[in-house]
């Protein structure tokens, strides 16, 4: 199997694994931060143990020494396990993976603030069409009796915020930053742990709660390998199948209608990022053989 291949392996068995994550938050019957102490604490010991098994401690070290990006992503993306919950707990599972596909856009603007990356054309006419899109899913989500302005606001947040993550990373590309992760899952738990009961909720629904971060771990591990087989365009074009196939599962599994707002919205949203980066992967030349 060439690196391609493997590429594009790896990172659509993270989406697919990423996909059930609205519908576990949806089945467990629990306050909204139990569930977000469980999906942390659950995901960050099980990567922590494949972590300490394949490596030992010595990529900790390096995490831990490699300044103030290190210290941004793991609060970032620590903070997007509860923000995730919130999210989905105030609003459809559609609006939320819609608003999620717009990832792309805020990483764009980050990295030109600050890594000084210009920004082209293309993705100028892509924010503009996305804009669009959120603002279609934000007006029907005044029409919709399972959307909030709360639960979309959430989301953005957790967009924003994971955005913000990969852009710090980026200062530091020559550290995994994989052990990264279980700290900052851990250490999010950990924070609003004492103001929570979360082993009240586990016994009777222990199944779920170990399921969820088993799907969050193995998800992450794949997401974090694929990207360094394939191009960004088609890392972007694979990611998209979530906000497509999330939706669905939840529709199917326990009927949530998404709207017909946040289906335009949803729409609007992939369809420009879907023309953005496939005119990326055209311009792409192609690659002789031997």
């Amino acid at each position: 199997m060439n690196d391609h291949l493997k590429g594009l392996l790896f990172t659509t068995l993270g989406v697919l694994f990423v996909v059930p994550d609205s519908l576990f938050v949806r089945l467990i019957v629990a306050d909204p931060l139990v569930v977000a102490f469980w999906r942390g604490m659950t995901s960050g010991l099980i990567i922590l143990a494949g972590l300490l098994v394949v490596q030992g401690t010595k990529g900790f070290g390096e995490v831990l020494r490699c300044g103030w990006p290190g210290v941004i992503y793991m609060f970032l993306i620590g903070s997007t396990a509860p923000g995730f919950v919130l999210a989905i707990t105030q609003t459809s599972v559609a609006n939320v993976v819609f608003i999620f596909a717009s990832m792309p856009v805020f990483s764009a603007i980050f990295s030109r603030v600050f890594l000084g990356e210009p920004i082209r054309l293309r993705m100028v006419l892509t924010m503009a069409v996305v804009m669009v899109g959120l603002g279609i899913i934000a007006y029907g989500s005044e029409e919709s009796e399972i959307a909030s302005w709360k639960g979309d606001a959430w989301a953005l947040y957790v967009t924003i915020a994971y955005s913000g993550a990969l852009t710090a990373v980026r200062k530091v590309k020559e550290i995994s930053m994989i052990p990264a992760i279980p700290i900052a899952y851990i250490g999010s738990a950990l924070v609003f742990w004492p103001f929570i009961a979360p082993v009240e909720a586990f016994p009777g629904q222990w199944e779920l709660f170990v399921g969820h971060g088993a799907f969050i771990a193995i998800a992450t591990c794949f997401l974090t390998l694929g990207p360094r087989f394939i191009s960004s365009a088609e890392v972007s074009l694979l990611i998209l199948l979530e906000s497509v196939l999330a939706p669905i599962l939840v529709w199917v599994v326990i009927g949530e209608d998404p709207g017909e707002w946040a289906l335009i919205g949803g729409a609007v949203v992939i369809g420009a990022l879907f023309v953005s980066n496939l005119v990326v992967l055209m311009r792409k030349k192609p690659t002789r053989q031997a």
